[in-house]
């Protein structure tokens, strides 16, 4: 079955823009588990604009899911908090200080020797590692080179295409991911999933093992609670 980890950013984006600790973030992660979901993620980043480092390890004490930290590598104090953390899976993105958000994989044939590297680290402390990476046939070979355990498919794309042509969008994903799968590596997806495409892509992608979803989840929750969201999202997997 695939699981559900829910990426709980915005909530400490709401939570830092007042202070103080409303919505309070390890009751939020909490209430996520108790209403069903099978993880949580957080993607700390180094101006701490939305989860702070110590949230990172105050959910650590507390989490009995799945915990999944992204983040870039590239970035030393990522490596020791994960490192001092150990959450189940930590996800490798490439994104820079100054972008809004995740929007592109690595280019697993440039980066190869660094990503090598760096996984190596992580996974002699028994974390397992995840990269993001592109629904690009040649990206993903060279990810299954770089020693990860899976990949996680940037779903950016197919949620713009979705709504055009939903068989044209989900062509790249699949090719992906059959590849993926006979190369041995896992397969993760997230970004711009929502209640409205997920279903088909987790229909088509059979071996999808997890898919993390935040910003769409939170706007949801705002109209249909939480415990609610939680429901309609495992529904759609």
């Amino acid at each position: 079955m695939t699981k559900l980890s829910v990426n709980i950013n915005k909530f400490a984006t709401l939570r830092n823009a007042r202070g103080g600790n409303n919505p309070d973030l390890i009751q939020v992660a909490l209430d996520i588990e108790r209403f069903g979901a099978d993880g949580i993620t957080v993607h700390p980043r180094p101006d701490e604009r939305h989860i702070k480092y110590e949230d990172v390890i105050a959910l650590k004490k507390v989490i009995t899911t799945e915990f999944n930290i992204e983040g870039n590598p590239k970035e030393q104090k990522f490596i020791d908090l994960v490192l001092a953390v150990k959450p189940t899976q930590v996800t490798l993105v490439p994104d820079t200080m100054s972008q809004l958000t995740s929007n592109q994989g690595w280019d697993t044939e440039k980066e190869k020797g660094f990503l090598r590297d760096v996984i190596d680290v992580f996974k002699k402390e028994k974390i397992r590692v995840s990269i993001f990476c592109d629904a690009v046939t040649k990206i993903i070979g060279g990810a299954a080179e770089t020693g990860t355990d899976r990949i996680e498919l940037y779903t950016e794309l197919y949620a713009k295409e979705y709504l055009k042509n939903k068989d044209h969008a989900i062509k790249p994903y699949l090719a992906s991911a059959n590849l993926a799968h006979s190369l041995g590596l896992g397969i993760n997806a997230g970004h711009d999933l929502d209640l409205k495409n997920l279903n088909y892509f987790h229909h088509n992608i059979l071996h999808l093992a997890e898919v993390s979803i935040g910003h769409a989840f939170v706007c949801d929750a705002l109209y249909l609670g939480l415990e609610n969201t939680v429901r309609l999202y495992k529904r759609a997997l």
